[in-house]
C-alpha cells in the first residue's frame, strides 16, 4: 500500500536562534482520496535519530503509517525537526532545545493547517478541520510539550513515550537532574556540550538500540525500510527526553484526550504506569502491543495499531 505522492512544503519559521538566518521546516502532506466534511489532519513528529520518513516507510509489507491513515480518510502531515532531514540545520545544533523545536514545529503546523482550512492545498476549504498531534519517542515528548504551551490539537497520539526517561543511558552528572525538570532545562545545553561536541551524533549499535527491533519479531523488510529514515540524533532534545521527569510538567498540563501506544518490549518504562503522568486529561487510552519493540511500525501488531488509532481519532471531539 502506497499513498499518493505527498505535497512537499518548506515553511519559514523565522530567525529563532541568535546569529542564524531564517530557518525552515520541511514537511510532506498526504491527502486521502476523499475528504470528509469534518476531516482530521494528523501532524506527525519523528523520534530521535529519525527523519519524517519514519511515518512513510517504503517497500512491500504495509509499514507506512501515512499510507495506512490516508487510506482511512485522514490527512497526514509529517515534519522534519530543525537539524534533521531536509529542515534547516543551524550552525550551533546544541542550541536546538525542546523549547526552540516546539516553537518551530508549532509555527509550521499553524501554517499548514491554515493552508488546509483555506483550501490552498486541497482546492477545497476545510473550515471544520480538526488537528491531532502524533509523535514517536522524542517526537512524542515534543508533541506533548508543544500542546502544553501552545494548545492547537484536539487530541494527542503519543507512541513509545513515557516520562520515565532512559536513566541507564545517562552519565552520573546527567542523572543528577532526574525528577528536576527546571534544573534539567537550565543545564541542558551545558550537559549536551559535555556529552558530545557533535550536536547531531549517529547512534551506535547497543542493547538499547536493539530493543527497537525486539529480537527477531520485527519484519526484516521493515528493518530494511527503516534505514532510509535514519538521521543523526538531535543531541540536546534527545538528552532531555532521557532524563526522567524532564517533561513531566508539560505532560501533566495536557488537557485533551491522549492515546498512548507502547510495545510490550518498548524502552519507555512500564506501560501501565505511563497514563498517570497525564493528570489534566479526562480521556487517556493505553494500548500495549504484544511482541512489539520501540519502532512499532516494523511489527505484525502494526495493523492492529493502525485500526485502533483510526477509530480513536474519529472519536476525538472538536476543541472546546
Amino acid at each position: 500500500m502506497s499513498p499518493a505522492a505527498p505535497l512537499s512544503r518548506r515553511i519559514e519559521v523565522g530567525a529563532l536562534l541568535p546569529g542564524e538566518a531564517a530557518l525552515t521546516i520541511a514537511a510532506d502532506v498526504y491527502l486521502p482520496d476523499r475528504l470528509s466534511s469534518a476531516p482530521r489532519v494528523l501532524f506527525c513528529l519523528p523520534g530521535g535519530a529519525m527523519n519524517r520518513g519514519y511515518f512513510d516507510l517504503k517497500g512491500e509489507g504495509g509499514f507506512s503509517f501515512a499510507a495506512a491513515m490516508a487510506a482511512r480518510g485522514f490527512i497526514v502531515a509529517t515534519l522534519d525537526h530543525l537539524g534533521v532531514g531536509e529542515s534547516s540545520r543551524p550552525l550551533d545544533g546544541h542550541a536546538l532545545t525542546p523549547d526552540i523545536l516546539t516553537e518551530a514545529n508549532a509555527i509550521a503546523m499553524d501554517a499548514i493547517r491554515a493552508e488546509l482550512m483555506s483550501g490552498s492545498l486541497t482546492g477545497r476549504p476545510l473550515p471544520m478541520l480538526r488537528s491531532i498531534g502524533v509523535g514517536h519517542s522524542m517526537g512524542a515528548m515534543l508533541t506533548a510539550m508543544q500542546q502544553a504551551r501552545r494548545p492547537m490539537h484536539a487530541g494527542l497520539v503519543l507512541l513509545g513515550f513515557g516520562t520515565a526517561g532512559l536513566a541507564v543511558a545517562l552519565s552520573p552528572e546527567e542523572a543528577r537532574y532526574a525528577g528536576d525538570p527546571a534544573g534539567a532545562r537550565a543545564e541542558l545545553v551545558r550537559l549536551a556540550r559535555l556529552r558530545s561536541p557533535d550536536p547531531y551524533p549517529l547512534i551506535q549499535r547497543s542493547a538499547q538500540a536493539r530493543e527497537m527491533f525486539a529480537g527477531n519479531t520485527a519484519d526484516p523488510r521493515g528493518v530494511e525500510a527503516l534505514k532510509a529514515a535514519r538521521a543523526g540524533l538531535l543531541l540536546t532534545a534527545g538528552l532531555f527526553s532521557m532524563i526522567p521527569g524532564s517533561a513531566a510538567p508539560e505532560c501533566a498540563a495536557v488537557g485533551v484526550p491522549v492515546f498512548l501506544g507502547l510495545g510490550d518490549r518498548d524502552i519507555a518504562g512500564p506501560p501501565h504506569a505511563i497514563p498517570a503522568a497525564f493528570t489534566s486529561s479526562h480521556d487517556v487510552t493505553l494500548l500495549v502491543l504484544e511482541m512489539t519493540g520501540h519502532a512499532h511500525f516494523l511489527f505484525p501488531s502494526r495493523e492492529h495499531l493502525f485500526g485502533r488509532l483510526a477509530r480513536w481519532c474519529e472519536d476525538v471531539p472538536q476543541e472546546r
